[in-house]
């Protein structure tokens, strides 16, 4: 693909994020995907600061490439773990769930690389306006929290409204949605939902088979009414919301309380009836288990062939 300007600012190989997936993210896959040329992220979700710094020693144990962490701004912690990042001299973050005005200086001042999940053209510009150096631009076919704009119509609208570079997220797993968005005009990709069938992802084994089982159809947005939609696939626990979610009467609390841990239900105690098991449209796209190195590796080649590919006019 020749020069890239994301792997030049980053200090990376291939223009691959992995996204910062709560309770799935830990500093094992980080390290795992920045070993094998990747950024790495690390998921602060709802961590603590000492809880977020441990994840960051055990990535610093296991690789010296760079890697990342996703801060949570409606976390209760967001303060604590914005100073460990700074502390810990993180040269990357992923800002995602809120509005990060007020810890861009700290963050800036601190030397650290802001790089902000948008899914809107008005968001975007004004991340940029407050120093972001990139935007990952994310589509309604990711998983876990959702807008409501698709990655082929919201990349290229980005891209035309900022001077920085864009990252393409939603519905990308293999070579053709990789160059697909380099057309758009992304200069990188950012992976969640191909990353949780890695080898070195630690998510439950009955949550990875459920991804590895998907077909195109299988997954389901809820939560529309609280403000906050959630993509995953479809179980028991989507089929209660859904229904308790369309029941007249039903209260934003009750809702609410559903909802509470579902994601830990199923990434770590394996609850795939009754967990809420966040996932893309593309999992029916994803159907092998591979190595962080063999995914970045196959995904990088192949889309480099495409894009080099004569387009043939008759």
């Amino acid at each position: 693909m020749g020069k890239n300007e994301i792997c030049e600012m980053l200090g990376i190989e291939y223009p691959v994020f992995q996204g910062g997936m709560a309770w799935i993210a830990d500093g094992e896959l980080a390290a795992a995907v920045s070993n094998a040329g990747g950024l790495g992220i690390i998921a602060a979700m709802n961590s603590n600061g000492e809880q977020l710094r441990q994840q960051i020693k055990r990535a610093k144990e296991l690789t010296n490439k760079p890697f990342g962490v996703n801060l949570m701004l409606m976390s209760p912690f967001i303060e604590e773990t914005v100073d460990v990042v700074c502390q810990e001299h993180i040269k990357v973050v992923t800002t995602g769930a809120g509005n990060p005005a007020a810890y861009m200086k700290k963050l800036l001042d601190a030397g650290v690389k802001v790089i902000c999940v948008v899914a809107s053209v008005p968001l975007a510009v004004m991340v940029e306006r407050m120093g972001a150096c990139a935007v990952v631009a994310e589509g309604c076919e990711s998983g876990g929290h959702v807008g409501d704009t698709t990655t082929m119509a919201l990349v290229p609208q980005v891209v035309d409204a900022v001077n920085i570079p864009v990252i393409a997220a939603g519905g990308i797993a293999d070579a053709r949605g990789m160059a697909a968005a380099f057309m758009l005009g992304a200069k990188a990709v950012q992976m969640g939902t191909r990353f949780l069938t890695a080898k070195e992802c630690n998510v439950h084994a009955n949550y990875k088979e459920k991804v590895l089982k998907a077909k195109d159809r299988d997954t389901i947005v809820t939560g529309k009414s609280l403000g906050h939609p959630v993509r995953a696939l479809k179980n028991r626990m989507t089929r209660e919301f859904t229904e308790k979610e369309n029941t007249p009467g039903t209260t934003p609390e009750e809702l609410e309380k559903m909802g509470a841990g579902a994601l830990r239900r199923a990434a770590i105690e394996g609850d795939v009836r009754y967990g809420s098991c966040m996932c893309g449209q593309i999992a029916g796209l994803v159907n092998t288990e591979n190595t962080c190195e063999e995914i970045i590796t196959q995904i990088c080649s192949g889309a480099a062939a495409l894009l080099n590919q004569s387009i043939k006019v008759s």
